[in-house]
């Protein structure tokens, strides 16, 4: 038998470290954080022990590439949704869009997200990672396409928005209402309130829908 190439190396490599991201997506959203090792992760993703040390010094650094994974995807799948945005309101809705899947994993995965939070306020801090590049870039391109002027300002300021917003929305004791949270930030950028995905009810009280 002739030896796998590289691209095929590659490709093997590349599927056994998704496999890991999604096994600790899933388990920490089940178990939560401390009762999820690292043997389990592996486990669970059909890989030996030794696999998870290789791509991963530790158990913080996979759960952050992994939420951040989930993030992409989870807003990739957003702005792709049919039908696509397009004309002068196309940046608009991709900018709603992205609201709306990020509060929405906050909403729908409040242990996963909340343990993330809490990893990245620690001192181990945020983890810079091939996940996080793939998210910081579509945030990007979304600043861009809202019509941004100076993206290297206004990428960071949406980004500390929409995590602002999730702790605010998963703080044990005072959770704010993610509706609240959605129409303060559509008050902020001059969305429509029924661009993206807009829940039922119209917006709260002491809030009114703005333009572009």
């Amino acid at each position: 038998m002739s030896p796998r190439s590289a691209s095929v190396n590659e490709e093997l490599r590349r599927r056994s470290r998704e496999r890991l991201l999604q096994a600790a997506v899933e388990l920490v959203a089940e178990r939560g954080y401390e009762a999820t090792t690292l043997g389990d992760i592996a486990d669970r993703a059909g890989a030996a022990r030794g696999l998870v040390s290789y791509y991963f010094p530790g158990k913080r650094h996979l759960l952050q590439s992994a939420v951040h994974r989930l993030m992409h995807l989870t807003l990739q799948a957003a702005l792709e949704r049919e039908p696509l945005p397009c004309g002068e309101s196309a940046g608009a809705e991709r900018l709603a869009r992205a609201i709306d899947a990020i509060l929405g994993l906050a909403r729908d995965e409040p242990l996963l997200m909340r343990t993330h939070m809490a990893g990245i306020l620690t001192a181990e801090g945020f983890v810079q990672c091939p996940e996080q590049r793939r998210l910081a870039e579509l945030l990007r391109d979304t600043v861009t396409r809202y019509g941004s002027s100076d993206v290297d300002v206004d990428y960071p300021l949406l980004r500390a928005l929409l995590m602002g917003a999730v702790v605010a929305v998963l703080l044990p004791g005072a959770p704010m209402p993610a509706t609240r949270l959605r129409a303060e930030l559509f008050q902020r950028y001059g969305l429509d309130w029924e661009l993206g995905v807009p829940p039922a009810g119209g917006p709260p009280g002491g809030t009114s829908p703005s333009h572009p």
